[in-house]
């Protein structure tokens, strides 16, 4: 009898067959690494780390009870800052900061070092929205201004049907007003252009444009002028570079634009999306070993640049795969190459994951990072060793990013298992670079020791605001109920919590060779609104913050030619760190009362959000999408959305703002409008018409009432045991369905 039954028996793994197969012939061929030597090494991870790992959690658990009890003591009043500050350095939660140090870290490439830009954040279970992020390094600013609301449609400039010409020469008009700011001409304006040639001027080959008054005058700073293509005499495409970001002028008097243009400038592309991260983690449902093979074979697709896929647009199928690099003509001779993808960073899953697509032969899972570090990398050595037709890295690293760490203690555990997965498969030390997720509170408070516990392989930190709070709630759940989560965004604690994050990252060297970033823009639909506001993150000192589409990079890019990002990092080296009192400072209601209507709106709308999530991600094994709120507006919502809005409930729930039939009211109340809003897709499940036999109703109503007993508030166990569930019933419904009722059903 197999002791490993359906699967594979090796040494003291068991391991899916599919998973086994993955990985010895599509993944481990051409790496130089034996598929034998793979699973010797993850049997060791396991048996040496796997120890480790359970001690980290069970001390996130045990300073976690401690907290609570303390806040159960000492809630009426509370304490002041200090003496916060006090227990939680005497209980070991804040550590003590040693010295000061730099990062030491090497072979970081040019897109995480020293250029500021946009950056992805991607489901790489998707292959198609993969390949899009992954070639959102270029994008049509003409299409990204007129296909959104940046534009309005006052006066004519309607964007439905048929080219609009009235809109069209909006957009035109504000892409030149940007180039004008960005690549100024010596005289004159963009608009005033009618031709683009060029000219040796000083020995050396220069960009000349002839105004409409005929007068010609070139760049306002001829060394932004470094490529170009040309038919004939004719020149076709102009490349500049500002803040090492490059935009290119394209020149096409035949085309419909370039026609009517009196430069016959068709488009300008703009280098937009110079970063991406491909997701294992929040983007994603994968909750068995079916759905992490999809994630890491589309991911080694990515690595060997081999990955494609196909969709049907307007009645045509389109194939897509990586874009190449983009060769120009250097205006002093021979060839100007700029990258045509992302540099791709790959987000891992945290601690508190366990996997049973590998398991120990007595069936115990194993930490689900274990696996993701080491399928994560052999797939990243197909790129180190340039086996595809592209290069990901060009310093030969490998950039992983980990979610959900709590203190210097658990960054120094994930250094380690890079140390042994790099000597499981003969790579220089440091290979494995590593980007610290500042969203946890712990980490927060302790970031310049987390940083200090990966000096030399840091490449990446950033504030995300909505894990963070979630994470907020739950660690003073015991303090009292929170304030309304609209006024979170405005509390005392974060601000700070931005500031402290980028005065770290200064003070710690991150600037000109590690990335300092910000969260995402939550609402893919309102270009405008980010335009105008997201100019913030750069200006606060980031060089680079998320962005929920290929569209929104191209425009977020605008803000790094606006504002010199590292110039702002020297500015704000000289500003004293921000407050850890502050950021200690709990979002407390502290005895305010509100009205019953401002309650019933806050849970009106945590309820909407959490159900118009969990269908999607239970019902349908969608990760990350853009879910309608209660007004109807699409936000990008993931995990760290959902964690906010259920903890907030709990919360009010453990300090009796609400009752128990006052959010079970609600949730019936907000399932018909989420069934309703999802009325067109043809693969949604109903909850409204039995609540209690709706795995994604009973799954939200998991994340309310069993808040408090989830480590940390995550969402995932509740995901993925709901997850699971609908797959379980789904496949027996599906076995039980003869052919001929296949067809009757149809």
């Amino acid at each position: 009898m197999s002791i490993c039954p359906g699967n594979v028996a090796f040494g003291g793994l068991c391991i899916d067959k599919s998973l086994f197969d993955l990985v010895n012939k599509e993944i481990a061929p051409g790496t130089g690494v034996e598929p034998t030597t793979f699973w010797t090494a993850l049997e060791k991870i396991v048996k040496d780390l796997g120890p480790k790992n359970e001690a980290l959690l069970r001390k996130r658990d045990e300073l976690q009870a401690k907290i609570d009890s303390w806040y159960q003591e000492h809630h009426d009043p509370l304490p002041d800052a200090a003496e916060q500050k006090r227990f939680l350095t005497e209980i070991g939660y804040l550590v003590p900061e040693v010295d000061d140090f730099q990062i030491e870290v090497n072979n970081v490439d040019a897109e995480i070092a020293t250029i500021a830009g946009p950056q992805l954040v991607v489901p790489v279970k998707n292959a198609r929205y993969a390949l899009n992020a992954a070639n959102a390094r270029w994008g049509s600013l003409y299409d990204s201004l007129y296909g959104t609301d940046v534009i309005d449609e006052k006066n004519g400039a309607k964007k439905n049907g048929a080219y609009n010409p009235v809109r069209g020469q909006r957009v035109i008009a504000y892409a030149k007003n940007f180039l004008d700011h960005s690549v100024p001409l010596a005289g004159g304006h963009y608009a005033d252009v009618i031709k683009f040639f060029l000219k040796d001027l000083d020995g050396r080959v220069q960009l000349v444009a002839r105004l409409k008054n005929g007068t010609e005058t070139s760049l306002a700073d001829s060394q932004q002028f470094v490529g170009y293509l040309a038919d004939g005499e004719e020149l076709t495409s102009i490349l500049l570079r500002h803040h090492a970001l490059h935009i290119e002028i394209q020149i096409d008097p035949a085309h419909p634009v370039g026609q009517e243009d009196p430069a016959a400038i068709k488009d300008i592309l703009m280098e937009s999306a110079t970063t991406t991260i491909q997701d294992f983690e929040d983007a994603v449902a994968a909750v068995d070993a079916e759905d992490k093979v999809k994630v890491y074979r589309n991911w080694l697709g990515l690595m060997k640049g081999d990955l494609e896929t196909t969709l049907e647009k307007n009645g045509e199928v389109i194939s897509r795969r990586l874009a190449p690099d983009r060769v120009f003509n250097h205006p002093n001779g021979g060839e100007y190459i700029v990258p045509g993808r992302s540099l791709m960073l790959v987000r891992n899953v945290s601690l508190h994951m366990y996997t049973d697509a590998v398991t120990t032969l007595n069936g115990d899972e194993i930490p689900e990072r274990f696996l993701d570090a080491m399928v994560s990398v052999l797939a990243a050595i197909h790129d180190l060793k340039g086996h595809g037709e592209f290069r990901n890295s060009r310093t030969g690293s490998i950039y992983i990013v980990v979610p959900k760490l709590h203190g210097p203690e658990e960054v120094a555990a994930t250094v380690e298992l890079f140390s042994r997965v790099e000597d499981a498969f003969g790579l220089d030390r440091n290979t494995i670079k590593i980007g610290i997720m500042d969203e946890e509170r712990r980490t927060t408070v302790n970031l310049k020791e987390c940083i200090r516990a990966a000096r030399e392989r840091v490449i990446f930190i950033n504030t995300g605001f909505l894990d963070r709070t979630g994470d907020e709630i739950r660690t003073f759940m015991e303090g009292g109920p929170v304030i309304p989560k609209p006024e979170i965004k405005n509390a005392k604690w974060i601000q700070a919590y931005e500031d402290w994050n980028v005065d770290i990252g200064i003070e710690t060297g991150f600037p000109g060779t590690a990335q300092i970033g910000k969260g995402m823009w939550a609402a893919p639909d309102s270009m405008k609104a980010m335009v105008e506001t997201k100019i913030g993150h750069p200006r606060a000192g980031a060089n680079t913050a998320w962005v929920p589409s290929p569209t929104a990079a191209t425009l977020h890019a605008m803000h790094y030619h606006l504002e010199d990002v590292f110039a702002r990092q020297h500015e704000l080296a000289q500003r004293e760190r921000a407050k850890l009192e502050d950021i200690i400072t709990p979002p407390f209601l502290n005895g305010r009362k509100l009205t019953p209507n401002e309650i019933q709106q806050e849970l009106d709308n945590n309820a909407q959000g959490i159900l118009g999530y969990v269908v999607r991600w239970v019902g349908q094994g969608i990760g990350c999408s853009k879910v309608p709120d209660i007004q109807g507006t699409g936000l990008m919502e993931d995990r760290a959305t959902l964690r906010i809005s259920s903890q907030h409930i709990a919360n009010w729930l453990h300090h009796g703002v609400v009752s128990k039939d006052q959010v079970m009211q609600t949730l019936y109340r907000m399932a018909k409008i989420v069934d309703e809003q999802n009325s067109c897709d043809t693969n949604y499940r109903r909850m409204s018409d039995d609540p209690d036999k709706s795995i994604e109703f009973q799954a939200a109503c998991d994340m309310i009432f069993k808040g408090l007993d989830v480590p940390n508030g995550y969402t995932e166990p509740v995901l993925h045991a709901r997850r699971r569930q609908l797959k379980e019933v789904t496949a027996e419904v599906t076995a039980e369905v003869t052919p001929e009722t296949q067809v009757q059903v149809s």
